[in-house]
């Protein structure tokens, strides 16, 4: 097949016709000599622009990991910025800096792919634009298998990982979590028919590629709804689900700045990690301006393929059914209530490595516990712990009133209205 011939090519006469174009042409060839400089070949821009703003800040974690070789070719406009400096990612404290890397106005080079990025504005005698993604390689296909294996690379970089994105006013933020953020399927406090059944889904859906799904002629997407109080294990399940499942797990925080832009991008995201976990915590604070661009996504076949959705929610009086009832969205909900005697004596044995506490003293405390939650009880064994340590008394009957009457209390609150609902 012949190549198609360009009509407006980098040559200075450009300028007598499209002065302003020229303005954009000057950048533009001066980025394809300095590329052939490197490696010379046919340069051509690939617009890649949608896929790489939401995957540029992983990107740019493997080249800072040295998971991705790369070179600076050269800076593009003196009079910009030449390095970065910023705080710290996750650190709670804003004054610990490090130098950052950055594609912004630099022209970064991936040798074993061909493929060059940078970040950049193109000023005109008439306008200048906002710093934007440019992508450069010698065929659209070198610049295709790039994308392809850093999502790739990205999915294996996060199979041991919580990625945790959270909704603020800039915009999706992302922290990762790593190996420590992770526990053992045996740590979680669930009734044991209720906990096989969500485990035996999870582990069948990501067996052989989602191969029972191909079996039985099912679409590859499955979702379920975790509702109960706060502090009963939710968040635990959801870090066993990640170290014992060969897949990622992205942890998606609803909140007041979730919109539709917010939506794309998460499922963006997710959907080039397929197949993949992703958990929206808190899914009753949807705001009610979002729930048609949410509920519109998850009814969608392209962006749930390959997705195991969790839900969950300490309010399941807020989610109208049809969120539930509606098929394709959530296929069951299941109630992670507070732990019962058994369950109680069991965590509470658990905790106990000191052994302070005699049989008949953790069976006296399970009785005593009816309704408190997990978090709770890790109260409850920290407070008797420390009591013990210093005292030789663990006081923990005390500790407990104590704990009831703040369940007493949070009760008669009246803040909550049951009738509200965020309207699925």
């Amino acid at each position: 097949m012949t190549k198609p011939k360009i009509l407006f090519p980098h040559d200075h006469a450009i300028r007598e016709t499209l002065p302003h174009y020229a303005d954009i042409a000057a950048v533009s060839g001066r980025i394809f000599s300095q590329l052939n400089e490197r490696s010379a070949g046919a340069w051509m821009h690939i617009d890649i622009a949608e896929t790489i703003t939401q995957l540029h800040t992983y990107l740019l974690d493997m080249m800072e990991n040295g998971q991705l070789a790369y070179e600076t070719l050269s800076y593009v406009y003196e009079a910009r910025p030449m390095g970065k400096i910023g705080n710290v990612p996750d650190d709670l404290h804003s004054g610990n800096l490090k130098i950052q890397e950055t594609f912004d106005n630099r022209l970064i080079y991936f040798p074993a792919h061909e493929v060059a990025l940078t970040q950049l504005p193109f000023y005109t005698t008439a306008d200048n634009s906002w710093p934007e993604f440019q992508c450069y390689a010698k065929s659209i296909e070198g610049a295709f298998r790039f994308l392809e294996d850093l999502n790739e690379m990205l999915r294996q970089a996060l199979m041991n990982n919580i990625t945790f994105l959270v909704d603020t006013e800039e915009g999706v933020k992302r922290r990762n979590y790593g190996e420590m953020a992770i526990v053992s399927r045996d740590d979680v406090m669930l009734e044991a028919g209720v906990k096989q059944d969500i485990f035996r889904s999870i582990d069948e859906f990501f067996r052989d590629g989602g191969q029972f799904f191909k079996e039985y002629g099912v679409p590859f997407k499955r979702g379920i709804l975790l509702y109960g109080s706060p502090g009963n294990g939710k968040t635990t399940l959801v870090k066993s689900i990640t170290g014992s499942t060969e897949a990622p797990v992205v942890y998606w925080q609803i909140t007041e700045y979730t919109n539709s832009y917010t939506v794309q991008e998460v499922f963006g995201i997710v959907s080039r990690l397929a197949p993949a976990i992703l958990v929206i915590e808190d899914i009753d604070s949807m705001p009610e301006f979002t729930r048609s661009v949410f509920l519109n996504t998850l009814d969608g076949t392209q962006s749930r393929e390959g997705l195991f959705i969790i839900g969950t929610t300490n309010y399941p009086e807020r989610i109208d059914p049809a969120l539930i009832n509606r098929a394709g969205r959530f296929d069951r909900a299941y109630e992670i209530p507070s732990p019962d005697k058994k369950l109680r004596k069991q965590y509470l044995r658990k905790l106990d490595i000191k052994s302070i506490f005699s049989e008949d003293e953790i069976d006296d405390m399970a009785k005593l516990t009816k309704g408190l939650s997990i978090s709770q009880l890790n109260e409850l064994y920290m407070s008797s712990a420390l009591n013990w340590h210093y005292d030789g008394d663990s006081g923990y009957a005390k500790r407990i009133q104590e704990l009831q009457k703040q369940n007493k209390r949070t009760e008669r609150n009246d803040w909550e209205d049951p009738e509200s609902t965020i309207g699925f």
